[in-house]
């Protein structure tokens, strides 16, 4: 495990005007209704990702924007404006990164055009896109997309059919299927399971071995487990205050039958456990990796279907995020197979953690080792707490050979 520093890289990208690339042929003007699992409270951001491939460049599709209707319910306008597309030129090279194929990503602002438009999320496009070219041959692909539209698989769906074009498809290999039905709230609906994530009522190898061999879990669980006590402990909180895990949870298999599996929707839970501050920091680290397992073996079709009805009967409320870690392994997402004509991408993922989020990426530094980067977000001072805790857990480790 390697503590990672952003690069001190600074470069300027000179863009073309913005445009917007619009569907090839005319589209039915309609209006699309999102589930009642897409428009939660918790989806009503935006989400910024990039590819990095070393070679050449390219160019996209499609924009819709979102529509609001009675009760906050969301809805999207198939209006055929297209989709945003800026193109860009860097003045540097990507070997010019070093060893910062990762987040936090330099000078991002210069490889994603900010809408002034973009802080109203109604107003804003679902789909927005810049293509930067680096002197060396190689290209950046940023993105910036709506949550509620899709999660993290469908987001790969609709661009790695992308990419199927780009290589001269004439249609997708896995078709789109819309379907939000299936993920909406039942009639009537009927809160089954308990939702500790929505319950706002109250204010690597040396770690493996320190745990107890009849303790199953993996590498997931156990780095998961550590990055919660030590956030928890640089938090410095009361020992009686509650602190909560939040694991993002893709449900798409968990259902009988399973999701079509061209249905690029939301279908995540945010399953949720709860202790205190006390219990976490000073149990075992095998206590933390049990609550893990716990949060993650919480999500069931019923627990979906309780979902989508708390958004019909709780007004869509958001995740609580008050002293909560919330975590996605997205390890295994196959961002970087996203393939646009280049191959696989050097990286492929979000290009930094959201404030409240971290995610497990994929990546690999200039040597070509594998490993995965987990972006944490905190204030500085605490930031350097959390680092002195993680550096003292696997000292601690490595000296008494756990």
């Amino acid at each position: 495990m390697a503590l990672l520093q952003p690069t001190s890289l600074v470069f300027t990208v000179e863009r073309q005007e913005p445009e917007l690339i619009v569907p090839a042929k005319p589209t039915p003007h309609e209006c699309k209704l999102l589930s009642d699992t897409d428009d939660q409270a918790g989806h009503r951001f935006q989400i910024r990702g990039l590819h990095i491939y070393r070679n050449n460049a390219f160019a996209c599709r499609e924009r819709t924007p979102l529509k609001e209707g009675p009760n906050r319910k969301l809805m999207v306008d198939c209006s055929g404006e297209g989709v945003l597309f800026i193109e860009g030129d860097a003045d540097v090279t990507l070997e010019d990164f070093g060893d910062s194929l990762h987040p936090p990503f330099p000078c991002f602002k210069e490889l994603l055009y900010e809408l002034p438009a973009s802080i109203d999320l109604l107003n804003s496009p679902l789909l927005q896109i810049q293509v930067t070219r680096f002197k060396c041959g190689g290209f950046i692909f940023a993105h910036r997309f709506n949550h509620n539209m899709s999660d993290a698989v469908g987001l790969i769906q609709f661009m790695s059919t992308m990419g199927e074009m780009a290589r001269g498809a004439v249609a997708p290999s896995i078709p789109p299927v819309w379907e939000r039905h299936l993920l909406n709230a039942r009639d009537p609906p009927l809160i089954t399971c308990a939702h500790l994530e929505y319950d706002h009522d109250k204010a690597t190898t040396a770690l493996k071995r320190s745990i107890p061999d009849n303790l199953r879990c993996s590498t997931f669980d156990i780095l998961t487990a550590c990055i919660w006590r030590c956030r928890t402990k640089a938090l410095e909180l009361g020992p009686d205050e509650d602190v909560r895990f939040i694991c993002i949870v893709n449900s798409r298999s968990k259902f009988n039958p399973p999701l079509p599996l061209g249905y690029y929707g939301n279908a995540l839970g945010y399953p949720a456990v709860e202790t205190t501050a006390a219990k976490l920091c000073q149990n075992p680290l095998e206590y933390a990796i049990k609550l893990v397992k716990e949060a993650k073996g919480k999500v069931t079709e019923e627990y979906m279907k309780s979902t989508a009805d708390l958004m019909v009967i709780r007004g869509r409320p958001n995740v609580n995020t008050v002293r909560s870690l919330i975590l996605s392994d997205l390890s295994r997402a196959r961002f970087r197979e996203v393939d646009f004509g280049w191959g696989k991408a050097e990286f492929g993922g979000p290009a930094s953690g959201e404030e409240v989020i971290s995610f497990y990426i994929p990546s690999k530094n200039k040597e070509g080792k594998e490993g995965i980067t987990v972006p944490v977000c905190l204030p500085a001072p605490l930031m350097d707490s959390f680092v002195k805790e993680i550096n003292r857990k696997l000292k601690d480790d490595e000296a008494t050979g756990g």
